[in-house]
């Protein structure tokens, strides 16, 4: 049976060939899912499941598109995790099962998945062989060191979604912030705290949209267009039932109480920024000011400001 690291170097390639057109529809990502869970139960059955913290590093590569740097330097990890026949065949199997795996095949994935199991081939399992492939591996890591890896930035994927996706979104735009990352790390949970307050009624609605904008430029002076995406970022990440209880409390970490205090004001501002506040916006307010570690006394004076 194929071991736990081949079916993780493996899933990411499979992914990275799900993104060769450009995006990723929700069907897609079911079946990846779906995918990946069958061949993650090989390991599990040699009790070696796989983690949560795994799945996550997973979940990178299907939130954002993967290039075709960061997709060579994947099928490289994947040549060198070959260690028999049998692994070969599943790799190759799996690529194939992918292409079936929704019904809707597009000419990009197609040549894709061909290209890798063409390049799996050659890969000479044998003694002597195996040992000229590490070496050849050695020297294709080297070449693809300087590939895209959004792994080196995992912790922060974690710990701060909202602005990783948004690190991610400027990258891929070409657009750059005139702040230190302390700061858009800062206002991208601001963005994310704000974008949970307009979801809690499950839509956000336009005026709270451009409510959020306008607080990220006054706050933070950023440039409307980089405002923007922050907000669209954090919008979507909410609407994926992002733990917003990490946020704040990296929010708390960062901020001090006078901040604190003054966000509450910002939050109600959102709220109200269709016409009124609603109770389950009330009292998703009354949660965060919670967890940031405020008084009741300032919960109801920001209600006033």
């Amino acid at each position: 049976m194929a071991d736990k690291n081949l079916i993780l170097t493996l899933a990411k390639v499979i992914i990275a060939v799900a993104w060769v057109d450009g995006e990723i529809s929700p069907e897609e990502i079911s079946s990846l899912k779906d995918l990946i869970f069958r061949l993650a139960t090989t390991s599990a059955e040699q009790g070696s499941p796989i983690s949560g913290a795994e799945w996550a590093r997973l979940e990178m590569y299907m939130e954002s598109p993967v290039d075709e740097a960061e997709r060579m330097r994947l099928v490289t990890a994947l040549q060198a995790s070959l260690q028999s026949e049998t692994d070969r065949d599943v790799a190759i199997t799996a690529l194939e099962n992918l292409i079936q795996a929704d019904g809707a095949v597009s000419a990009a994935e197609t040549e894709a998945a061909a290209a890798i199991s063409q390049a799996l081939a050659p890969v000479d399992l044998g003694g002597l062989g195996r040992l000229r492939q590490l070496v050849r591996q050695a020297v294709q890591t080297r070449t693809t060191a300087h590939a895209p890896n959004r792994e080196d930035e995992f912790e922060e994927y974690v710990k701060n979604k909202v602005y990783y996706a948004v690190r991610q979104r400027l990258q891929q735009t070409g657009q750059s912030v005139e702040l230190t990352e302390t700061t858009l790390r800062k206002l991208s949970l601001a963005g994310g705290l704000m974008a949970k307050i307009a979801h809690a009624d499950h839509d956000i609605m336009p005026a709270e949209t451009e409510r959020i904008i306008q607080v990220l430029q006054h706050n933070w002076g950023i440039d409307a267009a980089a405002a923007a995406v922050v907000t669209d970022v954090a919008a979507a990440e909410i609407s994926k039932d992002l733990d917003y209880y990490r946020l704040t409390r990296e929010f708390f970490n960062c901020t001090t109480e006078t901040e604190r205090k003054q966000f509450l004001t910002v939050l109600f501002a959102i709220a109200a920024a269709d016409g009124q506040v609603q109770p389950e916006e009330r009292e998703s307010i009354r949660r965060i000011a919670r967890s940031l570690h405020l008084r009741q006394s300032d919960f109801i004076q920001s209600t006033m400001n």
